[in-house]
C-alpha cells in the first residue's frame, strides 16, 4: 500500500477540479510527495472522463489497497466524493477549510479528501492538503477521554456495515461495543 508515512497520496479532478488539483499537486511535490494522478491530465483534454467515473475509480484504488489516501476534485466537491463513496472501505468527506480537513482526518478518519474548485482557492486548497496529510485519527485529542477509541468505533461499525443486515435487524446498527463520550471544550491550559 502506498502510504502517507511514505509521502505516497492518490490525486484525481474531472476537467472542473482540474485548476486546484494542478496547484495542490504541484504544491505537494514541491515538498517531497510521489503524486499519482489518475485524473483530467489537461485543461484541453478532448473528451475528460466525468466526475463520477473519476472518483469511482480512486475510490476503487482505496478499497483494493492500493492507496492509504486519496484527494479528489471537481467543481464543487460532492460528486466525485458521492463516486468514491460508493467503494467498499471509503471514507469520503468534502471540505472548504483547513479546521473541517482536521475533523475529517482526526475524528473521521476520512481516506478521501474532496474540494471543490468552484469554492475553494488554491492557497486554501494547498494549506487543506497540508493539514489533512499531516494528521492522523484521534491527533490533538488526547484531553479529551475516549476521542479516539469512540471515533474508531464509528469506523469499525461502518466498515463492517451491511444494509441488509441492517434493514433485516430493523433498521438497528450491530453494535461492536460502546465508548462513553460528551462533548467538552479543549481547555485552556492545553
Amino acid at each position: 500500500m502506498k502510504t502517507i508515512k511514505d509521502k505516497q497520496i492518490l490525486v484525481a479532478a474531472d476537467f472542473a477540479g482540474f485548476p486546484l488539483k494542478k496547484a495542490v499537486a504541484e504544491h505537494l511535490k514541491g515538498k517531497g510527495w510521489t503524486v499519482t494522478d489518475i485524473g483530467v491530465q489537461s485543461e484541453h483534454e478532448k473528451n475528460p472522463e466525468m466526475f463520477h467515473r473519476i472518483g469511482l475509480k480512486a475510490g476503487a484504488k482505496i478499497s483494493e489497497g492500493e492507496f492509504e489516501r486519496a484527494l479528489l476534485f471537481c467543481g464543487t466537491g460532492m460528486g466525485i466524493h458521492i463516486a468514491a463513496s460508493k467503494c467498499p472501505d471509503v471514507f469520503a468527506g468534502v471540505v472548504e477549510s483547513v479546521p473541517t480537513a482536521l475533523r475529517a482526518i482526526t475524528g473521521n478518519n476520512v481516506n478521501v479528501l474532496a474540494m471543490g474548485a468552484f469554492y475553494v482557492a488554491p492557497q486554501m486548497g494547498k494549506d487543506i492538503a497540508d493539514a489533512y496529510l499531516g494528521h492522523n485519527l484521534g491527533d490533538g485529542y488526547a484531553w479529551w477521554p475516549n476521542f479516539y477509541e469512540f471515533h474508531k468505533l464509528a469506523c469499525d461499525e461502518l466498515n463492517n456495515f451491511d444494509y441488509e443486515e441492517f434493514k433485516a435487524n430493523g433498521f438497528e446498527v450491530q453494535k461492536l461495543g460502546d465508548y462513553p463520550l460528551k462533548l467538552m471544550e479543549k481547555p485552556d491550559t492545553i
